[in-house]
């Protein structure tokens, strides 16, 4: 899938120093969704509209003691 980013995309893409197909999921598990718009320097719904513009699905799980959940990527 190939997306046209906005010149505000493609100057964070370049202040942050990598494509931010990647880097927004892997803030979202490390820092949470808040604290990865407050670093992108993006108000919140502004991060809403590029996730979706980007394809990236966040999804809530919850898990009882002792269960883990186990992320694998594809290489697509």
């Amino acid at each position: 899938m190939v997306v046209r980013k906005t010149k505000k995309m493609l100057d964070v893409e370049k202040r942050i120093r990598r494509p931010l197909e990647r880097a927004i999921p892997e803030m979202l598990n490390e820092e949470g969704f808040t604290e990865t718009a407050k670093q992108l320097k993006l108000p919140k719904p502004t991060l809403t509209y590029w996730m979706l513009k980007l394809g990236i699905e966040m999804r809530r799980v919850a898990l009882a003691p002792g269960e883990e959940i186990e992320i694998k990527r594809s290489n697509v």
